[in-house]
C-alpha cells in the first residue's frame, strides 16, 4: 500500500521516458508528476512536496558537462535534506551514478530498465524513507508486534524477537556487525534495518555481493580504480567504499572470498583506507560495515580458509537469523503478508487461505527459507483460480523438496531420459552443491544469471 499513497516527480529531456515513466507508475502511485526542463525544478519543489525523485543524470542544458544529475542533486540536497531521490542513468554512467549515491542519492536505475525493478527500487526508496523519519523522531509507538519498521522483517517467534532486540540495541552503534545464517533467511533486509536506525540513516547504504565478484575485479570494485589502470579503465571510478563514505558498507556472500582477497580487505579495514588500482595514493573511508555469509567461517578458519583476524574485525556483533523451520507461526504470518503484497501489486484482491493450505504451508520444510516461501506465495496469487488459495495452489519443486528430505534428487539411473530432464536434474544438483547461490551455479553451468533464471521458470524450478 506504500506505493498507492505515494507522490513522484519524473525529471528527463527525454519525452520518451517521461511517457514510459508516467505510463508505468500512473495505476501504481497516487500522483506522478513529470517534468523535462530540470531548470525549472526548484520552482517546482516550492510548490509542491514529493515523496521521490527519479532524476536523469545528463540533460542537454548549458552545464554540458556529463555530470548535470549531480548538480542537480546537489540543488535538491541543499533544499531538502531528507529527499528521496533515484538517479537515472545509462549503462556507460554507472561510475558517475556510483558518485551520486555518496552524494546523497537514494538509488540508481539503468535505462532501459525493467518495469518490475524499477516498481522495487521506488517502493525500497518509499520504505527507506519511512524508516528514516520514524528512527529520527524522538520519540514515537513501539513497532507492532511481529513486525520491524519499514521492511518485510516479520515474526512472532521468540527466535524473531530475539533478532529485533539485537536490531534495536546495536543499530545506533557503531560496531561492526556479522550476519549469519541459511540462504534466504533475510540477512540483507537485516543490514537495511540496521542502516535506517543508526545514525548514519541519511547516508548511502552500499550493497556489495562479493559471491559475484572475480579475483580482476575484486580491487576495483571495492577500492575504486584511475583512469587507464587497465585495459577497459575509461575513466576514474569509485569503488564501494568510498561510495558508502558516511554510511554503511554491506558486504554479502563474505565466506566466499579467497584468502588473498581476505588479506586486502583486511588491510583497508585496519587502515581505514583504500589505494584504488593504479594509484599510490591512500583514500580515507568513512563507513560502517554489516558482512553477512551463509558459510561456517569459524569452521574455514579452524582450517587456514578464512583468516581469523579478519573475523575479529567483521564481528564486533553478531547477528544470527534463524531458518524458517524452527519459526513456528512465522510461516503463517509471513504467507499472509506476501499474499497481500502480490494481490496488491497484481491488482487483485487479498486471498485468503483454506485451513489445510496453512497445515500445508506449516509442515513444509523450508529449505529455501522466507526467500522460497515469498516465490511460492507469489506463484500461488497469480495462478489461483479464485481468492481462496488452496493445498493445490502451492507447488514445491522437486529440488526443494530434495532439500527438505523428502525426494530424490538425482537423475534416476534406469529408464529413458529425456534431453530436458537431464538439463533439469543437472541444474537441481549444481545450485544444490553452492548452497542455492545463483551467481556460483551459473558460472559452473557456463550460464548467465538471466538465462539460468529463464531456464529454472522453464522448469518450474
Amino acid at each position: 500500500m506504500i506505493l498507492k499513497k505515494a507522490r513522484v516527480l519524473v525529471v528527463d529531456d527525454e519525452t520518451d521516458v517521461l511517457f514510459a515513466m508516467r505510463l508505468l507508475l500512473k495505476t501504481e502511485v497516487q500522483e506522478v508528476v513529470t517534468e523535462k526542463n530540470p531548470e525549472l525544478l526548484m520552482s517546482l519543489l516550492s510548490k509542491q512536496r514529493f515523496d521521490v525523485i527519479f532524476l536523469d543524470m545528463n540533460y542537454k542544458s548549458t552545464l554540458g558537462s556529463g555530470n548535470e544529475g549531480l548538480y542537480w542533486l546537489g540543488r535538491i540536497r541543499e533544499k531538502d535534506p531528507a529527499a528521496s531521490v533515484i538517479m537515472i542513468t545509462a549503462h556507460g554512467e554507472v561510475g558517475t551514478a556510483v558518485r551520486s549515491l555518496k552524494a546523497g542519492a537514494t538509488d540508481f536505475i539503468v535505462k532501459p530498465w525493467h518495469n518490475a525493478q524499477l516498481l522495487e527500487t521506488l517502493e525500497a526508496a518509499l520504505q527507506q524513507r519511512t524508516a528514516v523519519g520514524k528512527a529520527s523522531a524522538a520519540s514515537g509507538p513501539p513497532h507492532p508486534p511481529g513486525s520491524f519498521t519499514g521492511f518485510d522483517l516479520l515474526g512472532e517467534s521468540e527466535a524473531m524477537q530475539e533478532v529485533f532486540h539485537k536490531i534495536e540495541k546495536v543499530a545506533p552503534t557503531e560496531a561492526n556487525i556479522l550476519l549469519l545464517g541459511e540462504n534466504g533467511t533475510g540477512k540483507e533486509l537485516v543490514a537495511k534495518a540496521l542502516h535506517q536506525r543508526s545514525f548514519r540513516a541519511t547516508k548511502p547504504f552500499v550493497t556489495a555481493d562479493l559471491a559475484a565478484m572475480s579475483e580482476g575485479v575484486f580491487e576495483s570494485e571495492l577500492f575504486g580504480h584511475k583512469k587507464g589502470a587497465f585495459t577497459d579503465a575509461r575513466e576514474d571510478r569509485l569503488g564501494r567504499f568510498e561510495a558508502a563514505g558516511g554510511g554503511t558498507l554491506f558486504l554479502d556472500e563474505i565466506g566466499n572470498i579467497s584468502l588473498p582477497q581476505q588479506a586486502k580487505l583486511l588491510t583497508a579495514l585496519q587502515n581505514r583506507q583504500v589505494i584504488p588500482v593504479g594509484s599510490n595514493t591512500p583514500v580515507p573511508v568513512d563507513i560502517r560495515l554489516v558482512s553477512a555469509t551463509n558459510a561456517p567461517l569459524y569452521e574455514l578458519a579452524a582450517h587456514n580458509q578464512f583468516r581469523k583476524d579478519l573475523i575479529y574485525r567483521l564481528n564486533t556483533v553478531e547477528i544470527t537469523l534463524p531458518p524458517l523451520r524452527v519459526r513456528g507461526d512465522d510461516v503463517l504470518l509471513l504467507a499472509r503478508h506476501f499474499a497481500a503484497l502480490y494481490a496488491t501489486r497484481n491488482r487483485k484482491p487479498t486471498p485468503s487461505f483454506e485451513a489445510a493450505a496453512l497445515l500445508k504451508l506449516k509442515q513444509h520444510n523450508w529449505p529455501g527459507n522466507v526467500r522460497e516461501l515469498q516465490h511460492a506465495v507469489e506463484r500461488a496469487v497469480i495462478l489461483a483460480e479464485n481468492d481462496v488459495l488452496r493445498p493445490r495452489d502451492f507447488h514445491f519443486s522437486a529440488m526443494e523438496t530434495a532439500a527438505g528430505g523428502s525426494a530424490p534428487s538425482s537423475v534416476p539411473e534406469d529408464g529413458p531420459l529425456q534431453l530436458s530432464e537431464v538439463e533439469r536434474h543437472t541444474i537441481m544438483r549444481v545450485i544444490e552443491r553452492h548452497n542455492g547461490n545463483i551467481t556460483k551455479a551459473a558460472k559452473e553451468l557456463g550460464l548467465t544469471r538471466t538465462a539460468l533464471y529463464r531456464r529454472l521458470e522453464k522448469h518450474d524450478l
